[in-house]
């Protein structure tokens, strides 16, 4: 399954959902929308107004919430 998660610099949130998807060994790609703003647009269209976004093709997870996360990866 493919995993985006989309973050940015000095976001607690989104270091937590990364190390909790690493400890799960959850393979994952991150963009990070301070060195890839482009995204930002994309994300604003989509309703986000806050990082972390953790997506999949089929759903996407906002914030470090990890009951949703643990849903996710099982």
């Amino acid at each position: 399954m493919e995993i985006k998660v989309f973050s940015k610099n000095n976001c607690v949130q989104c270091q937590m959902a990364k190390r909790y998807l690493e400890e799960n060994n959850v393979k994952f790609t991150e963009i990070n929308i301070d060195d890839n703003p482009e995204y930002v647009d994309y994300l604003l269209d989509k309703g986000y107004r806050a990082v972390p976004v953790i997506e999949t093709p089929t759903q996407a997870i906002t914030g470090f919430a990890p009951n949703k996360l643990k849903e996710l990866i099982d």
